[in-house]
């Protein structure tokens, strides 16, 4: 079993806090979106990354400094979204990180593929920007099958809990006989589930944690997660997903 997530905008770098453990397996061709990256102007990147001038400005200067094999940090504590902030990574166990390691992966536009003690610099890159490198006119392009591939190598098995961004680099290149089960966490409106960003984001985080916290190895474990004011809903889920209601008026259901 494998469990992909999504990256996060921010990004932070801690070298000292933890040791990262290897260079991801796709360093290659990081190095070609680099060189790409590299050869744009300022108002190109800015276009590129969607974002005002002062997030640009920083990750100019990030590009121009970036070294990929050295001041690297762990790729599970590098990223800051709300995702890694619910699944708290920095208070993990050894056990923990020990099963993350394993068995969690992160999908990234720059990097591919990230097991979470890998080593990373911060960048800005999603996947779904329109870079052009040799061939490829944007980065579904460019990675192709490559991601599905090597997460189809590991296991038969995938838990997905990455965006819909995300989730097609290996969704829509599923082989027979891989099993994706996709998490999906909403509240209860007029009949129909409706899910809320920032809200899917904090339950995908407690998941990853509830997992590693249970080292869970069957797909059966996910229907006991009960946090956030989340429940299992069988009626609603099937073998292709699993669908857990929050109703906000319960005792716990949060924000």
């Amino acid at each position: 079993m494998r469990i992909i997530i999504s990256p996060a905008k921010k990004m932070n770098a801690d070298p000292d806090s933890l040791p990262w453990r290897d260079l991801p397996r796709f360093l290659p061709q990081t190095e070609q979106l680099l060189a790409a990256l590299r050869g744009m102007t300022d108002s190109e990147l800015k276009r590129l990354w969607r974002c005002n001038d002062q997030i640009a400005a920083l990750n100019v200067e990030r590009l121009a400094h970036m070294d990929l094999r050295r001041g690297l940090t762990p790729a599970v504590l590098a990223y800051e979204g709300i995702q890694y902030r619910y699944m708290a990574p920095q208070v993990f166990t050894d056990r923990e990180f020990a099963y993350v390691q394993e068995h969690l992966r992160i999908l990234s536009g720059f990097y591919g593929v990230l097991r979470p003690l890998d080593g990373v610099t911060p960048y800005r890159l999603e996947m779904q920007a329109r870079l052009t490198v040799g061939e490829a006119r944007d980065l579904y392009g460019f990675w192709g099958d490559t991601l599905a591939g090597s997460l189809f190598d590991e296991t038969d098995c995938i838990v997905n809990l990455a965006s819909r961004e995300y989730s097609r680099c290996v969704t829509r290149y599923r082989r027979p006989g891989i099993r994706v089960l996709t998490c999906v966490f909403g509240e209860e409106q007029e009949g129909r589930i409706v899910e809320r960003g920032t809200a899917c984001k904090m339950a995908r985080g407690e998941m990853v944690r509830f997992l590693a916290e249970h080292q869970a190895e069957e797909l059966e474990a996910l229907r006991a997660f009960a946090r956030l004011g989340y429940r299992f809903d069988p009626a609603r889920s099937d073998g292709e997903s699993y669908v857990f209601v929050r109703r906000p008026k319960e005792e716990g259901a949060g924000p």
